[in-house]
């Protein structure tokens, strides 16, 4: 397999049923973090009036249909012939990894043996996408948050002040408010893997969380970056370093004592 990401080929696989036309061309975008996407298939009856705002897209984006009667009301067709796809694009060898775009269960099993093979696999869907999908991708995206419209700040509470003034407390831009879970988590890492001093390399412990948290983005929480959300927190410190003839700054953490 290829090392740098510019060279990795990735198969893109959508379940044109269950994914919106809207997240596109941000699935697109967000792709050319990883690789290159070589295959890029959808799936779907296009038959189905339902899926007639994909048709635009499909032009384009390049993106092949791959057509898929829906033989039993209710049931997904498409999802059998995506899988077969797959593992015909696994044995090809011509591809590093897969980006699997549903927010259905049924693409676990297959999302668990792409990775067994060694692929490099990549998830997005909706918010609603269950549990054990997301946990069978290495990384896993909530299509949510590629949008660029801003999501509108969730009221948290509302109070009078001193001077009987109402003050309305919001939560920033993202899609869960978990915050304490996730810092718990950063935490434990750096607990895990922090020197003598009790610094850690903040990358490093981006790369476990990563692998622990495969839906892990610093958007989720409104956010830009990792560095961004862990500044935020109280109970870490924080130390830039800048080493001497290098234009980078290296972030070390520890939790504060």
């Amino acid at each position: 397999m290829n090392n740098t990401v510019a060279d990795k080929k990735i198969a893109v696989l959508i379940d044109a049923e269950n994914i919106s036309e809207k997240y596109i061309k941000h699935i697109v975008d967000e792709l050319a973090n990883y690789g290159t996407p070589t295959y890029k298939r959808i799936y779907g009856d296009w038959t189905n009036p339902q899926l007639t705002k994909w048709k635009a897209s499909l032009l384009d984006f390049s993106i092949q249909p791959i057509q898929q009667y829906s033989y039993t009301t209710g049931k997904s067709a498409s999802d059998s012939a995506m899988i077969i796809d797959a593992m015909d694009i696994l044995y090809s060898g011509k591809v590093d990894g897969f980006c699997l775009v549903s927010s259905d269960s049924d693409f676990t099993k297959l999302a668990a043996r792409l990775r067994e093979a060694g692929m490099l696999v990549i998830g997005m869907g909706e918010k609603k996408t269950p549990t054990p999908f997301i946990r069978a991708c290495e990384r896993f995206l909530y299509l949510e948050v590629l949008l660029p419209e801003p999501i509108a700040p969730k009221v948290v509470s509302v109070k009078e002040n001193a001077v009987g003034k109402t003050e309305t407390k919001t939560e920033a831009k993202g899609i869960t408010t978990d915050k304490k879970k996730i810092a718990s988590i950063i935490r434990d890492i750096i607990d895990d893997m922090d020197g003598d001093d009790g610094w850690a390399y903040l990358a490093d412990v981006g790369n476990i969380l990563s692998k622990r948290e495969p839906d892990f983005d610093a958007r989720n929480y409104g956010f830009r970056k990792f560095s961004d959300l862990v500044l935020s927190m109280k109970s870490i410190e924080v130390n830039k370093v800048k080493p001497e003839g290098k234009n980078v700054t290296q972030i070390y953490v520890r939790i504060k004592k």
